[in-house]
């Protein structure tokens, strides 16, 4: 009994250890891969915006294609006037305009933009970029449905190594209780 005890004794701190190094890993991976999400929206609202800004019409910058949120990868463009009624969209959601947070769009007029995860519907999770231009605001899109696989398959890897790392631990910790036991 004595020994189990000792095993324990020492890998505690190291399963501790471990098991906080697999979270954090994981964390960081799943962040990094969630902010790259953003990168496309970026770059298409702020030029978006500042084409509005020059006076192009909203019409003019939308893709050609009409896209389904809820099922393409596609990203998309909406543009709201100063109330934050939708004036033009590249992205439907069930075949109409879809409401976005009036919130987000108007707490760009402080921020210069806005960066969020919106859920139009139950499944379906965009990322989203809300900039706001001289007449209103933008909103660029696209649905996060592979980037959640990623963070998915990423939290099965962080916990499969944490499990592998920890019986590895206590393996060796109880080798080595056993084996420094035997010599004395």
């Amino acid at each position: 009994m004595n020994k189990l005890k000792n095993i324990f004794r020492v890998w505690l701190p190291i399963a501790i250890v471990v098991a906080a190094f697999c979270s954090l890993s994981y964390i960081t991976v799943q962040q990094s891969q969630r902010q790259d999400a953003n990168d496309p929206q970026i770059q298409m609202a702020e030029d978006a915006a500042a084409a509005l800004n020059k006076g192009a019409a909203s019409s003019s910058l939308l893709p050609r294609q009409t896209v389904d949120i809820a099922t393409s990868l596609a990203p998309f463009i909406i543009v709201f006037d100063t109330n934050g009624n939708a004036v033009a969209a590249s992205g439907l959601l069930d075949g109409q305009m879809p409401d976005y947070p009036i919130e987000v769009v108007v707490s760009t007029k402080g921020s210069g933009e806005n960066r969020v995860t919106w859920q139009p519907k139950a499944n379906v999770r965009i990322a989203s970029v809300a900039i706001p231009f001289n007449n209103g605001y933008v909103v660029a899109g696209r649905n996060l449905r592979e980037i959640e696989k990623r963070e998915s398959q990423t939290e099965i890897f962080a916990g499969l190594t944490g499990l592998l790392a920890l019986i590895a631990t206590f393996l060796a910790v109880a080798f080595g209780e056993f084996l420094l036991a035997e010599k004395k």
